[in-house]
């Protein structure tokens, strides 16, 4: 049957879609939905991610005060929980830290050498934190012993006077812990000056090793009382709560949400135009 130019005329008036149905669709729309929904996507997967930090932060709370109220361990079963963790394969690198475990050992100073952990904070002061070499047999690794918290002079050049335990047998008693190498920068930078204590800028177990020329244990031990010594002992196991990243899932979601709202009203201007 022939079509005339006036029935073509009153179809297209009517409404009727005889052409391409996607023509009327411009690239910049598709382009926006496009990246409405990459940027949503995104927001919210880093607060889904957020949400399981915390609650990997909540269990890993439980597990360091379960090990708070555990009988001190001996040197030896120490040593056997370093190797069983090292062949550890979690995904999680925080469950693979022996944080939190008590220690009891009966050691002497290996030798008098004073170390100092630079860049610390504590109650808004700036400082080291001081720390001496321990040992417990001539076969067995050295231990890292912590002294406390060392406040800083305004003059970088001017270390510390510290005073090293004398070279007797000590019992110490306390929990042990072990810092994440820093992504950014985990290199030692020891300075190191005669009579002065060695001032290093990340806890970089091997790097030490190397240094002191002895193998150290891969902790830290923050006795409950360092003889001779009363300075402040700083304990963060954790430096990022469960409700910091609670806080930060929060943001993120409403992140997503002010995104979307703001999305959804530019394509309904355009719609309207």
């Amino acid at each position: 049957m022939n079509t005339s130019n006036e029935t073509k005329t009153n179809l297209t008036m009517k409404g009727v879609v005889t052409g391409n149905p996607f023509y009327s669709v411009s690239v910049s729309r598709v382009l926006l939905v496009i990246i409405t929904l990459v940027v949503f996507s995104l927001l919210v997967k880093l607060g889904l991610w957020q949400l399981s930090r915390a609650s990997f932060k909540q269990e890993w709370q439980s597990t360091l005060l379960e090990r708070q109220q555990q009988q001190a361990l001996s040197y030896e079963a120490l040593l056997a929980i370093v190797k069983s963790s090292e062949a550890s394969t979690t995904s999680q690198p925080e469950a693979r830290l022996l944080t939190g475990y008590r220690l009891s050992i009966s050691a002497k100073p290996a030798n008098n050498m004073m170390l100092l952990l630079d860049n610390q904070v504590y109650q808004g002061q700036v400082g080291y934190l001081a720390y001496q070499v321990f040992e417990i047999t001539p076969e067995q690794p050295w231990v890292l012993v912590e002294l406390g918290f060392v406040p800083a002079s305004k003059d970088r050049r001017i270390l510390p006077e510290l005073t090293p335990l004398k070279n007797a047998y000590y019992k110490l008693v306390g929990r042990i812990y072990q810092k994440q190498p820093n992504p950014l920068s985990d290199q030692l930078d020891a300075e190191q000056s005669a009579d002065t204590p060695i001032r290093f800028q990340n806890m970089n177990i091997p790097a030490l090793t190397d240094l002191l020329g002895h193998d150290l244990a891969p902790i830290v031990l923050q006795p409950d009382n360092v003889p001779n010594y009363h300075l402040p002992q700083p304990w963060v196991p954790i430096p990022l709560s469960a409700q910091k990243h609670q806080g930060y899932a929060l943001q993120w979601f409403t992140m997503a949400a002010v995104f979307l709202g703001l999305m959804g009203w530019i394509a309904f201007r355009q719609y309207r135009r």
